[in-house]
C-alpha cells in the first residue's frame, strides 16, 4: 500500500472513530435531557399550573413530544411510546380546546397523534380530520398572523395529505402560509433578508434599541423546523416542495451568517449587542433545519455541516448535571421576553425547550451516523 492510500486510510479510519464517539455522545446528552423531563413529569396527563392551569395538550407540552417521537426514531425504547399513549389517550386524540378550534397552538399536538398512530396503528385521527375540516370550511386563511403558528398548525395539514392524499389539506395549508409570508402585516417574511417579522404588529421597519432589525431567533426557528416537518412529508417533484425548499435554503444562508463563533445564535438574530448571551431553543431548531438538509441534498456539506458542528457543540454546554437546561428563554413573542436568559434561570416552561433539544440532537446524530463531518 502506497503512502497516499495508507493517508486516506488512515484519515477515514479516524473520521469513524469520531463520528462513533459523537454519535455516543449526542445520544446521552438527548437521554441525560429526557430522562430529566420524564422524571419531573412523570404523569403526563397533570395539567401545567404556570399563572393559571392550563391541559397538558398545551402547545408548550405538544413541542416536547414532537422532539420525544424525534428521540424514539434513534432509541427505541417503549417507555417512550407508552409515555405517549397515555398523554395522547388522555386527551381523546382530540386538539386543545376541542375540534372547533382554529388556533394553531390548540392545533399543535395532533402532529404527534398523527406520527403516534401511522408508528403503532393506536389512536383516532377522526378528531384531527374533524378538526381540519371544519376550519377549511370556515374559507378563511388568515388565522396564522404570528409566525409560531405555521410551525404549531401547517405540519398537521401536510401530514394528513401525506396519509389521505386529499390535495385540500395541502392547498389550505399553502394558501395559509402564502398568507402569512406575502399579506400578513404587509408580509411577514422579509425576502431582502431571508429573515421573518414575528407576527402582525411588528411590521416593518422594526427595530432594536441599536437601530437593527427585530428578528426573533425561536420564531424564526418555528418556521424553519415547519419547513422541514412539511418537506420530508411532499414529493421532491411538486410544486409546493419547490416553494417551500425555496424559502427553507433562503433561511438557511441567512441564518449562517448570524451563527456566532461560540456556535449559538442570540435571541435577536442580527442585534448581537442588545442581548448577547447565548439562546438554546432557538440554536436547536437551526440545528435540526440544517442537519436535514444536509442529509436530504437540499443543503451543500461542505458549507453547513461546519455550522452543524458548532452548534452541537454549544448545545452540549446547555444540560446541567441532572438533565436541566440552561440558557432556555421562556415564553414570549420577542428578543427581550424572558430576559434574562442565562445558564441557570428557570423558563417559565421547559417542555418546548426540551422539545426543540431532542429536535436538533436527533437530526444532528442522524447526520454524523452517516459520517458527515465538517470540521
Amino acid at each position: 500500500m502506497n503512502l497516499k492510500k495508507r493517508f486516506f486510510l488512515c484519515l477515514a479510519t479516524m473520521i469513524v472513530a469520531l463520528a462513533s464517539w459523537s454519535q455516543s455522545d449526542v445520544l446521552d446528552a438527548a437521554r441525560k435531557t429526557n430522562d430529566y423531563f420524564m422524571s419531573k413529569y412523570s404523569d403526563p396527563t397533570q395539567p401545567t399550573n404556570v399563572k393559571k392551569i392550563r391541559p397538558s395538550s398545551l402547545w408548550t407540552r405538544a413541542v416536547y413530544y414532537e422532539g420525544l417521537m424525534a428521540l424514539y426514531s434513534i432509541d427505541r425504547q417503549q417507555r417512550y411510546l407508552d409515555y405517549t399513549y397515555k398523554w395522547a389517550d388522555f386527551h381523546q386524540w382530540t386538539p386543545r380546546n376541542g375540534v372547533k378550534t382554529t388556533d394553531a397552538d390548540d392545533q399543535c399536538c395532533e402532529q404527534t397523534y398523527i406520527e403516534y398512530n401511522l408508528l403503532t396503528g393506536k389512536g383516532s385521527l377522526e378528531p384531527t380530520k374533524e378538526n381540519l375540516e371544519k376550519q377549511m370550511a370556515t374559507g378563511r386563511i388568515d388565522y396564522w398572523t404570528w409566525i409560531d403558528a405555521i410551525q404549531m398548525a401547517m405540519p398537521v395539514y401536510v401530514k394528513m395529505y401525506a396519509i389521505t392524499k386529499e390535495q385540500k389539506y395541502l392547498d389550505y395549508a399553502m394558501k395559509c402560509y402564502n398568507w402569512s409570508r406575502n399579506e400578513c402585516g404587509g408580509g411577514l417574511f422579509n425576502l431582502k433578508e431571508g429573515l421573518w417579522w414575528r407576527d402582525k404588529d411588528f411590521v416593518p421597519p422594526y427595530k432594536e434599541p441599536d437601530g437593527k432589525n427585530c428578528y426573533w431567533s425561536r420564531g424564526n426557528g418555528w418556521v424553519y423546523a415547519a419547513l422541514v416537518r412539511c418537506l420530508e412529508q411532499l414529493p421532491k417533484n411538486s410544486k409546493e416542495y419547490k416553494a417551500l425548499k425555496k424559502d427553507f435554503v433562503m433561511m438557511s444562508e441567512a441564518l449562517l451568517k448570524c451563527q456566532h463563533d461560540d456556535g449559538f445564535w442570540r435571541a435577536s438574530l442580527v442585534s448581537d449587542a442588545t442581548y448577547p448571551g447565548p439562546e438554546m431553543t432557538g440554536t436547536a431548531l437551526f440545528l435540526y433545519g440544517m442537519a436535514w438538509g444536509i442529509q436530504h441534498g437540499v443543503l451543500k456539506c461542505k458549507k453547513y455541516s461546519p455550522a452543524c458542528d458548532k452548534a452541537w457543540m454549544a448545545l452540549k454546554t446547555c444540560v446541567h448535571d441532572d438533565g436541566f437546561l440552561g440558557w432556555n428563554q421562556g415564553t414570549g413573542k420577542q428578543p427581550s421576553d424572558g430576559q434574562p436568559v442565562t445558564f441557570t434561570s428557570v423558563p417559565d416552561f421547559e417542555d418546548y425547550g426540551t422539545g426543540c433539544y431532542l429536535l436538533g440532537l436527533v437530526e444532528y446524530y442522524k447526520l454524523i451516523s452517516k459520517g458527515v463531518k465538517g470540521s
